[in-house]
C-alpha cells in the first residue's frame, strides 16, 4: 500500500515534468531588436566666418575621434540615437562642447554647427625666490581661474596657451609662501603674448602692501606736470576740465577727487578697525606712487599743496618716498625731511632728485598716522611738477622755450624728458559721460579705454576743452581771440617711438560749424628741438556734401566736415600723416588748434580717435 502511494507520487512529478517542458518547447524566446543608427554632422566655423580645419571632435558614448576637414565639415556614423555631448578641441582656440538629444535626428542624421573663439594667445613668466637670493622658484601653482593652472618648473617658468585677449589676474600659490596675485590687461598683449616681467614670492612690503613685485609694474608718470582739482584758479591753465591728476592709477588707502586738488588722506573709519591702528612714521598710510625716469631735465620736483583738517598744532605730516629698484635691497628712502603743513592756501614744496638722475625711480606722495585713535589728516595736491628747476606760484614748468614754438609752454626739457608711450589706439570719446559732477569716475576710466586725456598731455595755453561730448574730445578756440597762425589756443602732445611698420599716424575727426572752418595742426619736435609741421592727406567723411580741406601756410590745415558720432563713425574726416621721415628716432608730436580766422565764434576739432599704424 505504500508502495503503491509513492509510485503514483512519483508518476504524478513526471507527468508534471513533462507538461512544464512541453509548454516551455511550445514559446519562442524574445529575439532583441537591433538598436537605431544615425550619423553626426556639421560644420566648425572659427567667431571670424572661416571653416576650421583639424578639430578634434569627440562624441560620448562612441569610441575614438573624427578631425574636420579642409572645408570645417566633420562626419560621425554608427551613432546610436540617443543623447550625446559632443567636445571640439584644437589647440589656438577655446574648447567648446554642445549636446544632441534624440530627437535632434532627422531621418537618422543630426546636424551639429559649432563656432569656435579663436584663442592663440598666451601668458608667460619666470618667478624666483626671494627667501634664495631670487634664484628659479619650481613648484608654484599659477592660476587664471578655476579649472585652469600650471606648476612652474625648476627654471621657475610658466605658460599658459589657447587665450582669449582679456582681462586676466593670475593667481600664484606655494605652501610656505605669502599667496601672490599679478593682474593682466588687454593691453599688456603684444602680438598676442602677454610677458610677465620676473615676478618674486616671498618679498616683503617696501611701501605699504606693496612688495617688489607690484613696484615693478608700477604706473608710468610719462609727463612732467599733473595738475589736481576742479577749481579755476589760473584759469584755464587749472580747471577740472584740463587738470587730469585723478586718471592716475597709483593711489593706496584713501584718497578723493576735490575742488581745492587730488586729496591723500588719513584712513580713519572706527568700524572698519582705523582707530585701533597704531601710530607710524616710516610707512605712508594713504599714498600715490608711480614709476618716473629722472633727467637732468626733470630732477627737482615741487609739490604744490594745502591740508584740511590740520592746524598749527596738529599738522598734517607727509613726505616724497623713492624706491630705487636697481638697489640690490630696494627700499623706500624718505627725500629730504618729513613734511609738515598745515594751511589753508596753497604752498609749493620743493624736493631734489639729483641722486636719481639716470634712473627710473619708483615716486610716492603720502601721509604718516601719526596718532592712533581718531586721528584724520587731509594732503591735498594741487601740482605735481618736474623740471630743471623749481617751479612755483602758478607759473608753467620752468624751462626753456623751443625756438619756432615761442609761446606754446613747451620746453626743451619737457621734450627731451617726456617718456614715450606705447598706447598705439587712442579714443576721445570717454565711456563715462555727464559733467563736472561726474568727472572723477569718467577720468579713472580713461587709462584702459586708451583716453587721450590719460595717454597724451592736455596743454591748455589759451582755453579750456570739452571732455565729454558723445561725438569725441573737443579742443577749441577762443570766440574772442585775434587770429594767430603760430601760436595754439590749446593742444594735446605725446611722444613716440617712430619705426618702420608703425609710422603713419591717422586721425579721425570733425567740427562743428558749415560756415566757419577750423585750422589745427599737427608738429614733429624730435629730441634735438627740430620742429617739422606735417601735412595731412585729407579725406571728408562718407556722404558728407559740406566739407573742405586744404593746407595753409604749409604748416595748418582748415577743414569743415560737420558730421560723425559714434553711431555713424564712416563720416568722420579722416586725417593721415606721413611719419616715415622719422623712423628711428623718438619724436613729440604736438596736435592743437588755432585762431584761423576773424569768425566770432569758438573754432573745434573733435577728436574721435587717433591710430598709430
Amino acid at each position: 500500500m505504500k508502495i503503491s502511494k509513492i509510485s503514483s507520487l512519483i508518476a504524478g512529478i513526471i507527468a508534471a515534468c513533462a507538461m512544464t517542458v512541453g509548454f516551455s518547447a511550445c514559446q519562442e524566446d524574445p529575439v532583441p531588436q537591433p538598436e537605431a543608427k544615425g550619423t553626426i554632422q556639421g560644420t566648425v566655423i572659427d567667431n571670424l566666418g572661416n571653416p576650421v580645419e583639424g578639430v578634434t571632435v569627440e562624441v560620448s558614448d562612441v569610441e575614438g575621434t573624427v578631425t574636420t576637414a579642409a572645408d570645417g565639415t566633420f562626419k560621425v556614423e554608427n551613432v546610436a540615437i540617443d543623447r550625446h555631448t559632443l567636445k571640439f578641441t584644437k589647440s589656438g582656440y577655446l574648447e567648446a562642447s554642445t549636446s544632441v538629444s534624440a530627437a535632434k535626428f532627422v531621418d537618422g542624421v543630426a546636424t551639429v554647427d559649432v563656432t569656435l573663439q579663436i584663442a592663440n594667445a598666451r601668458i608667460s613668466g619666470k618667478i624666483l625666490d626671494a627667501q634664495a637670493e631670487n634664484t628659479p622658484l619650481a613648484g608654484v601653482l599659477v592660476s587664471i581661474s578655476e579649472t585652469r593652472n600650471v606648476t612652474t618648473g625648476e627654471d621657475g617658468t610658466f605658460l599658459f596657451e589657447d587665450l582669449l585677449i582679456q582681462d586676466y589676474t593670475l593667481t600664484f600659490t606655494k605652501q610656505g609662501y605669502p599667496t601672490a596675485t599679478k593682474t593682466i590687461a588687454p593691453s599688456d598683449f603684444v602680438d598676442g603674448v602677454a610677458q610677465v616681467p620676473d615676478f618674486t614670492m616671498g618679498a616683503s612690503e617696501i611701501l605699504r602692501g606693496l612688495t617688489i613685485n607690484e613696484l615693478k609694474n608700477a604706473e608710468v608718470w610719462y609727463y612732467n606736470a599733473y595738475r589736481g582739482g576742479r577749481n579755476g584758479d589760473d584759469y584755464p591753465h587749472f580747471d577740472w576740465s584740463t587738470d587730469f591728476m585723478c586718471t592716475l592709477h597709483g593711489f593706496v588707502g584713501w584718497w578723493e577727487e576735490q575742488n581745492e586738488g587730488t586729496t591723500i588722506q588719513i584712513r580713519n573709519r572706527q568700524e572698519d578697525g582705523d582707530w585701533e591702528r597704531p601710530a607710524d612714521d616710516k610707512m605712508f598710510d594713504s599714498f600715490l606712487y608711480g614709476s618716473k625716469m629722472i633727467t637732468e631735465d626733470n630732477k627737482i620736483l615741487t609739490i604744490k599743496a594745502r591740508t584740511h583738517a590740520a592746524s598749527a598744532e596738529a599738522p598734517c605730516h607727509w613726505g616724497v618716498m623713492v624706491v630705487d629698484l636697481s638697489d640690490a635691497n630696494p627700499a623706500a628712502v624718505l627725500v629730504g625731511d618729513k613734511q609738515t603743513l598745515a594751511s589753508e592756501s596753497y604752498t609749493d614744496i620743493d624736493f631734489d632728485l639729483s641722486a636719481y638722475v639716470g634712473k627710473e625711480i619708483i615716486i610716492a606722495i603720502g601721509t604718516f598716522r601719526m596718532e592712533t585713535g581718531d586721528y584724520w589728516k587731509q594732503l591735498v595736491l594741487r601740482r605735481l611738477a618736474f623740471g630743471p628747476k623749481a617751479t612755483h606760484e602758478w607759473d608753467w614748468l620752468a624751462g626753456t622755450e623751443i625756438p619756432g614754438l615761442e609761446g606754446w609752454k613747451l620746453t626743451q626739457e619737457m621734450v627731451r624728458s617726456t617718456t614715450p608711450i606705447a598706447q598705439t589706439t587712442i579714443t576721445g570719446v570717454s565711456e563715462v559721460g555727464g559733467n563736472r559732477d561726474n568727472y572723477r569716475d569718467a577720468y579713472q576710466s580713461w587709462k584702459d579705454a586708451g583716453h587721450i586725456g590719460y595717454w597724451w598731455s592736455f596743454m591748455p595755453v589759451k582755453k579750456d576743452p570739452e571732455p565729454f561730448p558723445s561725438e569725441g574730445f573737443v579742443i577749441k578756440t577762443r570766440h574772442d581771440a585775434s587770429v594767430d597762425f603760430t601760436k595754439p589756443e590749446a593742444y594735446f602732445y605725446a611722444k613716440y617711438a617712430i619705426a618702420a611698420g608703425a609710422d603713419k599716424l591717422v586721425l579721425k575727426a570733425r567740427n562743428f560749424n558749415s560756415a566757419s572752418p577750423t585750422y589745427f595742426g599737427l608738429v614733429a619736435i624730435t629730441e634735438d628741438m627740430t620742429v617739422t609741421p606735417i601735412i595731412p592727406t585729407f579725406t571728408p567723411g562718407e556722404g558728407v556734401a559740406n566739407n573742405l580741406g586744404e593746407a595753409v601756410a604749409g604748416q595748418l590745415f582748415k577743414f569743415i566736415n560737420e558730421d560723425g558720432g559714434q553711431g555713424n563713425p564712416e563720416k568722420y574726416a579722416t586725417f593721415e600723416y606721413d611719419l616715415s621721415a622719422f623712423d628711428g628716432k623718438n619724436v613729440v608730436l604736438a596736435l592743437g588748434v588755432v585762431k584761423g580766422e576773424d569768425s566770432g565764434t569758438e573754432d573745434k576739432l573733435c577728436i574721435y580717435s587717433i591710430t598709430l599704424k
